[in-house]
Formats: structure tokens, sequence, C-alpha cells
């Protein structure tokens, strides 16, 4: 699975925020006082356990603004799987340089590579089913974009993005509104063409009543699976589902195997393990 990278005005200041908490305010003074300032080193980028290779693109930016004379070389590219042991990139320049961005570089690849291994594992877990695999909104505060990506190069998809990507209507707006349909008529009449509207709902009598309503999409919100099964029958194909709530790897399949179009795991992005990475010293 690929994606394409991010442009540089999303990616550089994530980058340049990572590099200054790391670098602020005196720099590398372990490099710069224990290497020589001519030393030359040739380093690889190795996995030491398998998965999804995911935020190379923020690693090399970091290693490009510390010194953009390092020499780069990339075996497998983000998206790509990599096996225990294997070669994703090599670097070649000023030890100073590849020393004092390795951190940043290492913490952005073993945090995305880990999301977009995660994910792959639930993509597979659902194979041959219709349903897709999709990320929320729970993310490392300023590192969205980085996260969502990772998401898409592990096989997922994205949901939203911002609170101003689509109208979600949860618990909470609901009970705010005076009830399900309250909260959709108001949202409808206020929503432009171009706007999908979503609605969750916790039981099947909240379902009956926002089906004749017609939204684009239905959040069936820590359902059981038989009342998913009911969901899926009573809605048939005239609105999207959407099933949610603590949704584990090793429950996935079963709520998948229920007919809903799409599930949605907060853990893609909050709970994965990172990926173990490491750069080693020839």
């Amino acid at each position: 699975m690929t994606a394409p990278p991010l442009p540089d005005v999303i990616l550089e200041p994530i980058v340049r925020l990572a590099l200054l908490e790391d670098l602020a305010p005196a720099g590398d003074i372990t490099s710069d006082s224990a290497v020589p300032s001519a030393a030359a080193l040739h380093a690889v980028l190795r996995a030491r356990q398998a998965g999804v290779v995911a935020g190379l693109d923020a690693a090399l930016l970091s290693l490009r603004l510390v010194d953009p004379s390092v020499v780069v070389s990339v075996s497998l590219g983000d998206g790509a799987a990599v096996e225990a042991g294997g070669v994703i990139a090599e670097f070649r320049g000023a030890a100073r340089s590849i020393l004092m961005a390795e951190r940043t570089m290492l913490n952005f690849m073993g945090h995305l590579s880990g999301i977009a291994t995660l994910t792959r594992e639930y993509v597979r877990a659902v194979a041959g089913t219709r349903a897709r695999i999709t990320c929320t909104r729970k993310t490392t505060p300023g590192l969205r974009a980085l996260e969502k990506r990772a998401v898409r190069l592990g096989g997922g998809i994205n949901h939203r993005f911002s609170l101003a990507d689509a109208v979600l209507i949860k618990d909470n707006h609901i009970a705010a509104a005076g009830g399900v349909r309250a909260a959709l008529e108001r949202a409808q009449s206020a929503a432009g063409h171009m706007r999908v509207i979503e609605i969750e709902v916790d039981t099947l009598a909240q379902l009956r009543e926002a089906l004749p309503l017609r939204p684009h999409c239905i959040l069936l919100d820590n359902m059981d699976l038989d009342s998913l099964r009911e969901a899926v029958a009573l809605a048939g194909e005239s609105v999207v589902l959407e099933a949610s709530g603590n949704i584990r790897l090793d429950t996935v399949r079963p709520v998948a195997e229920t007919g809903v179009g799409y599930i949605s795991v907060g853990a893609l992005t909050h709970s994965a393990p990172r990926l173990d990475l490491g750069l080693d010293v020839d």
C-alpha cells in the first residue's frame, strides 16, 4: 500500500519542532565534543522486527534539515513490508550530522511504522469481508497528518481529519439537540450539498428513528453482534453503516462478518506499539 508523501509545507513544521525539541538550546554537545568534526560515517537503518515501513519521509527530512550533504540510499520505502533484520536505508556523510538526527529519525519511524503495522494486521483480519478498516481522530496532537498517512500505508482508510471535514453527530450532540430527529433535521438544514452527515446511534430504536431521515452514514456504537446483524438487515443498502467501540484484533473479524461496511478503530493511532528499528554504524 502506498500513499502520496505529505507536502513539505505540512511536514516541515512538524519535523522542525521535533528537531528543536532535541537540539535547543545548544545543539548536540555529545557529538560536538566526542566526535571529530571531519569524521565520516556509514550507517544502516534496519528493522529489528517485521512490520510495515512508515515515516521515512519525516525521517529523511529530519536528516536533510540537519545536513543536506548526507548521501541517502533507500532500499524500502514507505508502505513496504520489512522483515526482521531488513535494511530500510543507508546513510553516508558527516558523523556528527547523522548522530544529531538519529533519535528524531527513529522516533518518527518507530511510531509511524508501528501504526502502519498494526493497521495491516486489522486489514488482514477482515480480509474476504466487505468491511474496511478506518482510523479516528484519537491521534497524537500535532502528528495527525502523519499518523493518518501511516494508517493508509498499512492498508486502512482515513476517517475525518478535523471537525470541519464532515458532520458527525455523536451522543452528546444528540442529547444537546434534543434527540436523533432534532439533531439530524437541524444538521441537514444547515449543511450544504457537499457535506456528508453521519450520526452515531447506540440502540436499534435510535437506528429506526434515523433511517427515514436518510443520513449519508450511521455509526453503530458499541453494539453487540446480534444488534449489528439486525442493524444491517434493517438498513439494507439505504445507508452506509460503520461499527465502532472498543474493537480489538481478536474481535474485529466477527464484527466484519455482520455485514457492516466500515469499522473504525481508535487503537490504530492511540495504542499501536512502536516498531523496533535501529541505526547501526558499520
